[in-house]
């Protein structure tokens, strides 16, 4: 059956949309999948995050959205659909902000309908019920009136909690890796009850960030950064310094009142499919514990282990390298002759700092062509709208701005951005001008869909600018192209013959997929298992298809049994933190989550 919504029928956006909720929740009442499949436009796609699929799923169609009810409706039970604040309609979408339940969970999510039924429609868990968050008018007490015999302070319960994990009890769930993905999951798990412990190798919270290069500082906007329940106060820098964003983090540790184990190193892991559990060998602080978690979460940066090539040379080379996530700042290089190999991120970062301490030359190496956006063009035109004091001003909160990117369902999502970048190209045309004369290699992204669309496809081959493009522009830094052969004692070779001079090389390579962390710790069985993570598989540069439709592997279940990998941006921390916390408290709580097509494998890495 396919029904269209009759304009005449429907005079305001508000009809338009009670009447689809009314008529999808009979159809979903009825059990009628081809009713509930008809009243989507032939051309249509549903993202699922959990509510629905206990997954991250997008399914595209009206083929897809049956198959996807057909297969989950029974188990799912879904009602009380009702727009929750009046729907717009602008160029014939109309928009509509919704709520509905589920058996288990209340959910919230996204509809935009035409004359054809529902183009998209965003729909995700938002808590599971008699499993809330106690947090307004359900925040816990704090104290306990009256007098106690014996009574157990708030520091001695937490002492208690950190200590005895892992000696008189066991945490539900392992997370290795306690950057800014660990630390947001581990503020979801404390806050649903879920026993963890976060790990981390570092001596500090925060560490992460204080041990990179003196300069780094947040590329992306304090409005886009937001933590999971504590924003940054109104005050916070629009770009934070590494070292404030540690000090944050640190603090947000304690405050939020993680289970967070610092100065420890996960040394080996294991699955028992017979006791599902995990054995999970850990060194903390030179004292060796076993831990046996039922759930592992692999925390340690979407980006992976670090890219070092192999070169000739190597061996015989006899300045300094090393790759950028180990660079130690500029200070050590006044008067040196350094050679940055990449042209991404770090790579300008670190140009940028060795140039303005006085380095005797700064060379990058440009391998294949990057994408650059200025900072401030890409904060006005491509965050403006959803992530800045703008959007504040006009009444939008971050999970608005959060649930609004996510309704746009990746295979579309080109289509949005390709008109915001080519404004970006005219308003800086210069500039861009600039870069090109001096012979800087651009690209716009394989569609001209540009930075987000690079970032969630393959994490790499692009800059945000915040000043260092102008350096290469006016030849202060200089630029080579082409791939390195050999190091020699004391320079780099290209290809074309070309040598560089150099006291110490920097290998801005990037990093590979985060399956490499599950080789080292559990094996390379288990990795290939598993296969790639991260990634669409648009085949488009480094995105190998076929057509994923979510991020490989990213916050959802995967091939290997309670193993998990959670990552991205501060954004993507914050996001999907909480729907990776309510699959675990699920699980925690003995809830049926019957998981609607799993995370295949096309690669393995």
């Amino acid at each position: 059956m396919t029904q269209t919504l009759d304009p005449a029928a429907t005079t305001s956006p508000a009809q338009r949309v009670d009447r689809w909720l009314a008529d999808f929740e009979a159809a979903l009442t009825a059990r009628d999948v081809e009713r509930a499949a008809g009243l989507f436009a032939p051309t249509c796609f549903w993202r699922d995050l959990i509510a629905f699929t206990w997954n991250l799923k997008t399914v595209e169609g009206r083929d897809g959205v049956t198959d996807l009810l057909a297969n989950v409706l029974d188990t799912v039970d879904p009602s009380g659909f009702r727009a929750t604040e009046e729907p717009t309609e602008a160029g014939g979408v109309t928009e509509a902000w919704i709520e509905f339940e589920t058996g288990v969970g209340r959910g919230r999510g996204h509809l935009r309908l035409t004359d054809e039924g529902a183009w998209t429609l965003l729909t995700t868990l938002h808590e599971l019920k008699g499993h809330e968050e106690p947090q307004g008018s359900e925040r816990p007490k704090g104290v306990q009136h009256g007098a106690t015999k014996d009574r157990v302070t708030w520091k001695e319960a937490r002492d208690a909690d950190l200590n005895e994990m892992g000696r008189t009890r066991q945490p539900y769930v392992v997370v290795v890796g306690g950057g800014q993905g660990g630390i947001a999951l581990g503020a979801r798990l404390r806050q649903l009850g879920v026993p963890h412990v976060v790990i981390d190798r570092h001596a500090r919270p925060g560490d992460q960030w204080r041990s990179r290069y003196k300069s780094l500082c947040l590329h992306d906007p304090v409005w886009y950064d937001h933590l999971p329940y504590l924003p940054f106060p109104p005050n916070w820098p629009v770009f934070a310094p590494k070292d404030k964003i540690g000090d944050w983090l640190e603090m947000y540790t304690r405050v939020m009142e993680i289970n967070y184990w610092s100065s420890t190193t996960c040394r080996s892991a294991s699955f028992d499919d017979a006791a599902k559990e995990w054995t999970v060998v850990v060194d903390r602080d030179g004292e060796e514990i076993t831990l046996k978690p039922k759930q592992l979460v692999l925390a340690t940066g979407m980006s992976g282990k670090p890219n070092v090539p192999k070169l000739k040379g190597q061996d015989v080379f006899k300045g300094e390298q090393h790759h950028s996530s180990q660079h130690p700042g500029p200070d050590a290089y006044v008067g040196k002759k350094v050679v940055v190999i990449g042209s991404n991120n770090s790579a300008f970062d670190i140009c940028g700092a060795l140039w303005e301490v006085g380095a005797e030359s700064v060379t990058m190496v440009q391998r294949s062509s990057t994408h650059i956006v200025k900072s401030d063009t890409l904060m006005d035109i491509g965050l403006g709208d959803l992530y800045s004091e703008r959007a504040v001003a006009a009444g939008m909160t971050t999970q608005k701005a959060d649930m609004t990117f996510a309704s746009l369902p990746y295979r579309i999502l080109h289509e949005f951005q390709i008109p915001a970048y080519e404004q970006m190209k005219e308003r800086d045309a210069e500039f861009y001008d600039r870069l090109e004369r001096a012979g800087f290699r651009l690209d716009w992204g394989d569609d001209g869909s540009g930075l987000f669309l690079k970032y969630l496809r393959r994490g790499s081959g692009y800059y945000i600018d915040v000043g260092a493009a102008d350096l290469v522009a006016n030849g202060e830094v200089k630029l080579a192209h082409g791939q390195v052969v050999e190091l020699t004692e004391d320079a780099v070779v290209l290809e074309d013959g070309t040598v560089l001079p150099a006291d110490l090389v920097v290998y801005a390579t990037g990093y590979g997929s985060m399956n490499g962390w599950a080789a080292d710790l559990i094996g390379q069985e288990v990795a290939d298992k598993v296969g790639k993570v991260w990634g669409l598989g648009s085949d488009t540069t480094k995105d190998p298809g076929p057509w994923e439709g979510e991020q490989r592997n990213m916050w959802k279940p995967t091939q290997q049994e309670a193993l998990w990998f959670h990552g991205g941006n501060l954004h993507q921390s914050r996001h999907y933190s909480l729907y990776l916390a309510l699959q675990l408290k699920a699980r925690f709580e003995g809830i049926p989550t019957p998981v609607y097509a799993l995370q295949e494998v096309h690669h393995l890495s």
